[in-house]
């Protein structure tokens, strides 16, 4: 496994993104480049989201997304996108979604993180890199990132390691998760792994819940 790092770190405000010629959105996902920010429990210093049902709050207040899966889309796309391009916080070397679990505890710089969940992606993504089929590339492979909530508050800097302090003993993956979220939405034995979690952040516990019903409530008929 590579050194698990912070390749880039950002923050950003809310602001007008233009996306087309006469269209434009308010948005959270222009973040740029800090050498230096402070975590708190709702979030980065200077950091915000526009829309509030969607992103933010306390299970969603760090966005993370692997490093390596920028090399795949820039080759698959032909294109050059820029660090932080789907409005992550942290780009991080080491950490892919196969091999960062529901409920795992990272010490990054002095805060310290837990990960909550995988990340479900909007099409600001595409208006915002311009890429057409990005974003349902990014579904099929599950390859969107995850977020975490903040246990410890404190300093993080550009750089810095990130360390794995404890491994949740389920061992669920961020992937499996997204897939079954994605993609395997009647796999109900999946799901119930998944809800064994109690770390997962309780808006997917109540959609695999809400889906466990229903697939128990349709093979009963």
């Amino acid at each position: 496994m590579n050194q698990r790092k912070i390749i880039h770190l950002a923050t950003g405000m809310p602001e007008q993104m233009a996306y087309s010629p006469d269209k434009e959105m308010r948005t959270g996902i222009c973040k740029k480049q800090v050498d230096e920010t402070f975590l708190a429990k709702e979030g980065f210093q200077g950091d915000g989201v526009a829309n509030l049902k969607y992103h933010g709050g306390p299970d969603r207040a760090v966005c993370v997304y692997p490093y390596e899966h920028y090399k795949k889309w820039n080759e698959e796309f032909d294109t050059e996108l820029p660090m932080s391009a789907f409005g992550e916080n942290l780009v991080v070397a080491g950490m892919l979604e196969k091999e960062v679990c529901i409920g795992d505890i990272y010490q990054v710089g002095d805060a310290v993180i837990q990960v909550t969940q995988g990340r479900n992606p909007c099409d600001t993504i595409t208006k915002r890199t311009g890429v057409k089929g990005i974003l349902k590339r990014m579904i099929e492979t599950s390859y969107t990132g995850y977020l975490c909530r903040v246990l410890k508050e404190g300093t993080i800097t550009q750089g810095a390691e990130v360390k794995l302090i404890e491994a949740h003993p389920n061992q669920v993956s961020v992937w499996f998760t997204l897939d079954l979220y994605f993609h395997r939405s009647k796999d109900v034995e999946g799901m119930k792994r998944a809800l064994e979690v109690a770390e997962l952040a309780e808006d997917w516990k109540h959609k695999f819940q809400t889906r466990i019903e229903k697939a128990l409530s349709v093979a009963q008929r």
